[in-house]
């Protein structure tokens, strides 16, 4: 058993930071890290994200603008 089972990613920052800031930046972090599909070819796959609001398909290599932290805005 990990010690992250509970905390998730956030488990790297150990006892530091407070329990809120740290639910609140796992809640981002899974979204960022999370698999969506790409508007242009399809593929359900992990987006890398090139700079903030700039992602780019792995596997077709489409470039679009979006979100911070997520492809697209949670709006859509």
């Amino acid at each position: 058993m990990g010690r992250t089972r509970v905390v998730g990613i956030a488990g790297r920052f150990g006892a530091r930071y407070g329990s809120s800031l740290r639910k609140k930046w796992r809640e981002v972090m899974e979204k960022r890290y999370a698999e969506y599909v790409c508007p242009y070819c399809g593929k359900r796959t992990v987006m890398e994200r090139i700079s903030v609001g700039i992602w780019r398909c792995p596997k077709c290599g489409a470039v679009w603008a979006g979100a911070a932290y997520m492809p697209w805005s949670e709006k859509r």
